[in-house]
């Protein structure tokens, strides 16, 4: 029960020296903190893939992660139905808390999804830097308006799911000899000759704004298993940054929910838009070596997909998506101590082959378009251009209530932070009206309240 209430704990308890709630209350309550909060609503005018003025069927941010969190409530509700004996039930997260953490998981991302990630990285490059997955934890602990100062103010265990990468981000930079050299150039003037592959942020889940929140999370580990966890090791970014190697146990789960969704509900939105044919589809997986080697699925899935009817397209989605789930089970590394860090969901051999091989089908015939990238790096000169203006004129275009807190920044740091959160938490609407009001002579109108 102690180790339980340790868990529960939120950090506004811990400040106060409050007593922890039960885990059937705290989750529960985590869980309606993320539905409720502003910025999770805000991600259903945020992109996913396709814009959002193509189409109202295509998914969005919003419906992205509601896809995560019902997938990582069937992948539990699977360890559960195998689980009978197994000593990793007793570390199972409750069903309302892996949708706590799915749904979270996303809440930093920034409009124009990764092309505005990296212009906010750009913009914040000597004061901190930008990172999605930071900007998740920064919202839960900080900007989140559940509590005046502690943001969402989620419990402790459920803080810890949504670490994906539990590093601070300057230590990543700070160990990248090259990055450093690459931010002695001098600020690029015309955003259109920046090569913005150059600025893609390392894989961090903590600024330095957030580090006592995170130090209370990982209090609750011993000295041995908080090195492991969050040391550094090289990978195989072409940037050259360290990341971290480790995931929490309902980290894996979410993280595997996050993977299917992205490998297979993403496709079905290609496969409706008519972007990838079926002769694609046949050569580039049901042809791949590694297909061929581990076939989950026969022609007849092929037939559904591709058939003209939605239907028959929705129940092969479904059918992956249930072969996906039905085949995860629990592995230990022994190297840690604690059950929240030694356990880890794993996909099937076979199952995870495919889903690699569908991510990268995704990835290589869709997210790279050039339709789509164009979409993309115009959404990166509308986030560049509005920070440099709000940057050089914050008291006649930022909003009163943001401007007040710009003026209270204690630091030069803190103040560009404001304006990143600020433009961080625009949706992709928001951020185009506000862009066609400064900069189109023919938009705008001192009754276009913002």
């Amino acid at each position: 029960m102690q180790e339980e209430l340790l868990w529960t704990e939120r950090y506004t308890d811990f400040l106060a020296d409050q007593p922890s709630r039960p885990a059937r209350i705290v989750y529960q309550r985590d869980r309606a903190r993320v539905i409720h909060s502003a910025s999770f609503r805000r991600l259903q005018a945020k992109t996913q893939i396709f814009g959002l003025n193509e189409s109202d069927f295509y998914r969005t941010r919003l419906t992205h992660s509601m896809e995560v969190a019902q997938i990582g409530s069937g992948l539990v509700e699977q360890l559960i139905t195998v689980g009978d004996g197994q000593a990793y039930m007793d570390w199972l997260p409750s069903f309302y808390l892996i949708e706590a953490i799915c749904l979270a998981h996303d809440l930093g991302h920034p409009p124009y999804g990764h092309g505005g990630e990296v212009a906010l990285n750009y913009m914040m490059r000597h004061y901190g830097g930008f990172e999605g997955n930071a900007q998740t934890l920064r919202i839960m602990a900080n900007l989140g308006e559940y509590t005046p100062q502690n943001g969402i103010d989620l419990s402790r265990r459920a803080t810890l799911g949504v670490l994906k990468y539990p590093a601070f981000y300057n230590d990543i930079t700070r160990q990248n000899s090259a990055y450093q050299l690459q931010l002695q150039e001098p600020t690029v003037s015309d955003f259109r000759t920046l090569e913005m592959r150059r600025w893609n942020p390392p894989k961090s889940s903590v600024y330095c704004e957030e580090k006592k929140v995170y130090d209370w999370v990982m209090s609750a580990f011993c000295e041995a298993d908080r090195k492991l966890f969050t040391e550094l090791v090289d990978s195989e970014s072409d940037l050259g940054f360290k990341r971290t190697r480790y995931k929490a146990f309902d980290t894996t789960i979410m993280e595997l929910a996050d993977d299917i969704a992205y490998g297979i509900h993403d496709l079905e939105d290609a496969v409706a838009m008519k972007m990838v044919p079926k002769v694609l589809w046949e050569k580039e997986v049901m042809q791949h070596p590694d297909f061929l080697a581990n076939p989950l699925w026969d022609d007849e899935m092929t037939e559904m997909l591709f058939s003209h009817s939605s239907k028959g397209r929705k129940h092969a989605i479904s059918k992956m998506v249930g072969i996906m789930v039905e085949s995860i089970y629990v592995t230990e590394n022994t190297v840690f101590e604690h059950p929240l860090l030694r356990y880890q969901a794993r996909l099937g051999e076979a199952e995870m082959r495919i889903l690699e091989r569908l991510k990268q089908f995704v990835y290589t015939h869709v997210i790279t378009l050039p339709e789509v990238k164009s979409m993309e790096y115009k959404g990166q000169l509308i986030v560049l251009e509005l920070f440099k203006s709000l940057r050089a004129n914050p008291a006649a275009l930022l909003p009163r209530s943001t401007y007040a807190k710009y003026q209270n920044a204690e630091s030069t740091v803190a103040q560009q932070r404001v304006i990143s959160d600020y433009i961080a938490g625009m949706t992709n609407t928001y951020a185009a009206r506000m862009y066609a009001k400064l900069f189109m002579p023919t938009q705008g109108s001192i009754f276009d309240r913002m």
